[in-house]
C-alpha cells in the first residue's frame, strides 16, 4: 500500500517541477500571453455564474414553461462559454498574425448567441422572472460572441456588428411585450455588455501585439548588427587587398613577358612583385588585428546603449579605468559577447557591468536578471539561450574562454534567484612582461621582413 502511494506522489512532484521548469523556461512576453489567455478564458464563466445562475436561481418562477425558458438558457450559456474557450487560441493568434480568420467559429458563437438570446425572450413572455433579473441576464448573453469577434474584426466592423445585435435584441424583446424604460434598458445593457468585452479583449491583444513587435524588432536589431561588422571587415579587406592584387597581377604579367624574352628585367619586376605580397601579408595582418582588438571603453558604452535602447536598464561602473591592450581586447569581447546574447536571448529587466582593479588582476562582472532556472551544480543557467544572457553549453563561453587563456584569464558563470553572473578575472602583465612581449613582436615582424628580402635576393641570385 505505501509503495504505489509514495509512486503517486513522487510522480505528482515530479509533474510539479516539470511545469515550474516549463514556466520559468518561458519568455516575459510568454508568461504574459498565458496569463492574459488564462484570464480570457476565464471571463465568461464567470459571467455566467453571476449575471446568469444567481440571478435565474434568486428571481425563476417555478413553473415549468419559466422553468424550461431559464434551464435552457442556462444550457445554452454554458455551450457559449465551453465554445468561447476552445476557439479563444485561433482567435488570439488570427489577431496576432499567426492564423487565418476563424469564420465558422464566429459562426457558430453567433448561432449560440441568437439561441441563448431566443430563450431570454422566451422568459420574457412568459414573464417568468423579474425584469431587473432579466437585464442582468441579457447583459451575459453577447458576451463569448462579442469577446471572439474582438479579436477577429476591426473596431468599425466590430461596432456595426454589435450595433446590429442590440437592435435585433430590442426588437425580439418588445415582440415579447417589453416596453418603454425595459427596452431602452435591454438596449443599453448590450451596449455596455460590447464595450465591456472589446476593452477586456481588444486592449490585452494589442498589448501582446505591441510585445511581440518589439521583440522581433529586438531580434532584428542583433542580426543587423552582425551584418554590418559583416560587411564592414568584407570592405576593409577589399581596400586593402584589391588594389594591391590588382598591382601584383600586372607585374606578374609583365615579369612573364620579360622573361620570354629573355631580359633580366623580369627578375626585378617579381622582386616587386614579392614585396607588394609582403606588405599586403602585413596590412591583412592589421586589419585581422584591428578587428580583434576592441576598445573596452566604446565596447561598454555600447553595450549601455543598445541594452537601454532594448528597454533593459544597464549601469556599467569602472569605464574610467585603464588597461593594457591584450587585456582590453579581451575584456572588450566578454562585454560585447554578455550584451549580444542578453540582448538576443535574454528575458532580462537590468543588466549590471562592473569593472575593476586590485591586486594586478582586472576583474569584470556582467550580471543579468531573467534566468529560468539552475542547472545542478550551479554552473549556469539551464536551457541555453533563453533568459540566461549567455549560452551556458552553447559557443559562447567556450570561445570567451579561449580568448582569455591567451591573456592567463579565466571565466566563471554562475546562476540563482533569477539572477545570471558572469565574472571575469584576467591578471595584469608587469612592466617588464610589458616590454619583453613588446620586442618579441618587433623581432618576430623584422624576421619576417628580413626572411622575405632574403629570399627575394636569392630568387634574384
Amino acid at each position: 500500500m505505501g509503495t504505489p502511494a509514495l509512486r503517486e506522489a513522487t510522480d505528482v512532484v515530479g509533474r510539479m517541477r516539470a511545469w515550474q521548469r516549463s514556466w520559468h523556461g518561458r519568455s516575459k512576453i510568454e508568461k504574459v500571453e498565458f496569463q492574459s489567455t488564462v484570464t480570457w478564458h476565464l471571463m465568461p464563466w464567470v459571467f455566467l455564474l453571476s449575471w446568469v445562475s444567481v440571478p435565474l436561481g434568486l428571481g425563476l418562477r417555478h413553473d415549468l414553461a419559466p422553468q424550461l425558458f431559464g434551464w435552457g438558457l442556462m444550457v445554452s450559456g454554458a455551450a457559449q462559454c465551453l465554445h468561447a474557450s476552445r476557439s479563444l487560441r485561433r482567435s488570439v493568434d488570427h489577431y496576432l498574425r499567426r492564423a487565418p480568420l476563424p469564420r465558422r467559429d464566429l459562426v457558430v458563437a453567433g448561432v449560440l448567441m441568437t439561441t441563448t438570446m431566443g430563450l431570454a425572450v422566451g422568459l420574457q413572455a412568459v414573464d417568468g422572472v423579474p425584469s431587473e433579473m432579466l437585464g442582468i441576464t441579457a447583459l451575459f448573453v453577447p458576451m463569448p460572441f462579442a469577446q471572439s469577434l474582438a479579436f477577429s474584426a476591426t473596431i468599425r466592423g466590430y461596432a456595426t456588428r454589435m450595433a446590429l445585435v442590440a437592435a435585433v435584441s430590442v426588437g425580439a424583446f418588445a415582440a415579447a411585450g417589453a416596453r418603454g424604460g425595459q427596452l431602452v434598458a435591454i438596449g443599453v445593457i448590450i451596449a455596455f455588455a460590447g464595450f465591456l468585452a472589446l476593452i477586456s479583449a481588444r486592449c490585452g491583444a494589442w498589448t501582446l501585439s505591441v510585445m511581440w513587435e518589439a521583440d522581433r524588432a529586438r531580434e532584428v536589431e542583433a542580426r543587423l548588427a552582425v551584418a554590418e561588422e559583416r560587411l564592414r571587415f568584407g570592405r576593409d579587406l577589399h581596400d586593402v587587398m584589391g588594389r594591391n592584387l590588382a598591382v601584383i597581377a600586372l607585374k606578374s604579367e609583365l615579369a612573364v613577358q620579360l622573361a620570354r624574352r629573355g631580359r633580366p628585367e623580369a627578375v626585378d619586376q617579381m622582386v616587386e612583385v614579392q614585396r607588394i605580397a609582403q606588405e599586403s601579408q602585413r596590412e591583412v595582418r592589421e586589419v585581422v588585428r584591428g578587428y580583434r582588438e576592441v576598445d573596452l571603453k566604446v565596447e561598454l558604452t555600447g553595450a549601455q546603449g543598445v541594452l537601454e535602447a532594448a528597454g533593459i536598464k544597464c549601469r556599467v561602473s569602472g569605464s574610467e579605468v585603464t588597461l593594457p591592450a591584450s587585456v582590453q581586447s579581451a575584456l572588450g569581447w566578454v562585454v560585447r559577447e554578455a550584451a549580444t546574447n542578453v540582448l538576443r536571448h535574454g528575458d532580462a529587466g537590468r543588466c549590471d557591468i562592473a569593472l575593476a582593479v586590485s591586486e594586478g588582476r582586472a576583474t569584470l562582472s556582467v550580471e543579468n536578471d531573467g534566468v529560468p532556472e539552475v542547472v545542478p551544480g550551479g554552473r549556469g543557467p539551464g536551457p541555453a539561450g533563453r533568459g540566461s544572457g549567455l549560452a551556458g553549453r552553447g559557443s559562447g563561453l567556450a570561445g570567451l574562454r579561449e580568448r582569455l587563456a591567451a591573456v592567463g584569464g579565466t571565466l566563471d558563470s554562475t546562476s540563482g534567484d533569477g539572477v545570471f553572473r558572469l565574472a571575469v578575472q584576467v591578471p595584469l602583465p608587469t612592466p617588464s612582461e610589458r616590454t619583453g612581449a613588446r620586442e618579441r613582436a618587433e623581432q618576430k615582424h623584422g624576421s619576417g621582413e628580413s626572411e622575405g628580402s632574403g629570399l627575394g635576393r636569392r630568387e634574384a641570385a
